[in-house]
């Protein structure tokens, strides 16, 4: 399969730049959702693998659909805590379908004990980041220091990536920039709880932002409590938009260019 850049000839609407199409809640909805996604404005998403074993099925969404694109990785708290072997994602990484490494990193809220494990297969992913030359998709989550800690032993900055559904400090957010890495928010940053979250999507420099949605998780307002969608994504940059006193369309342009250059062209 020919490798193509990931660049779009023109551009009128948003990216989501995280979702999970291959969840079950997705199952049979695919022309739903994409009518929904046009009626949004919603031009392109980034489908995320968690496991192995669900893999083909993100791959198979990227495959059937030109404006999807996939990566490849396991979630950092999915139950199979087996060693992760870069060159597996390396090798499944030249699918030209394949954009990033990930989604990865270290989630001590969901998982507790002796998680030295978590660690070792995050740096995996990084080694196959860096192996490959593609970006990383990181999740952190009461986790922010050992995150960073690793990400700057295993060089992460040499590839860059993004920092996913973020909602850390401005430090933290400082921090991943200054290793390169973009800083994505979702839906959270509509809650009404989210002030301090909101504080840093006003800070985070346009070049280094993108949106969201995480789907099936985190829903905007005014869909909180629902399943999420990439449609809604929108909602994630009208309010980062507002927060920030720019147009939505100058956010919509800026996020969309970003993505298309973090997640720049595929190699075969």
């Amino acid at each position: 399969m020919k490798s193509e850049p990931l660049e779009p000839a023109a551009f009128h609407g948003w990216v989501d730049s995280h979702c999970h199409l291959d969840f079950p809640e997705f199952d049979g909805k695919m022309d739903e959702l994409r009518e929904e996604m046009r009626a949004n404005g919603v031009t392109h998403a980034l489908c995320i693998s968690v496991n192995f074993s669900g893999f083909p099925k993100v791959l198979a969404l990227a495959e059937a659909y030109d404006n999807f694109f996939a990566t490849v990785g396991v979630h950092p708290d999915h139950e199979d805590r087996a060693e992760v072997d870069p060159a597996r994602l390396v090798e499944l990484a030249r699918h030209p379908r394949i954009v990033a490494i990930g989604e990865t990193g270290l989630d001590y809220y969901r998982v507790s004990g002796d998680l030295e494990w978590q660690r070792e297969r995050f740096r995996a992913h990084i080694r196959a980041g860096r192996e490959c030359g593609k970006p990383l998709v990181i999740h952190t989550r009461q986790a922010a220091e050992d995150t960073l800690t690793i990400m700057r032993e295993e060089g992460a900055g040499e590839v860059g990536g993004v920092m996913h559904c973020f909602t850390e400090s401005r430090a933290v957010a400082e921090a991943a920039i200054a290793l390169g890495f973009h800083i994505s928010f979702s839906g959270i940053v509509t809650f009404k709880n989210a002030g301090a979250l909101r504080d840093v999507a006003r800070w985070v420099p346009l070049e280094r932002l993108l949106v969201e949605t995480d789907s099936p998780y985190l829903a905007p307002v005014p869909h909180r409590g629902k399943t999420n969608r990439p449609g809604l994504v929108r909602h994630v940059g009208e309010e980062v938009a507002r927060l920030r006193g720019i147009p939505v369309e100058e956010l919509a342009r800026v996020t969309t260019g970003n993505f298309f250059s973090l997640f720049r062209s595929v190699r075969t």
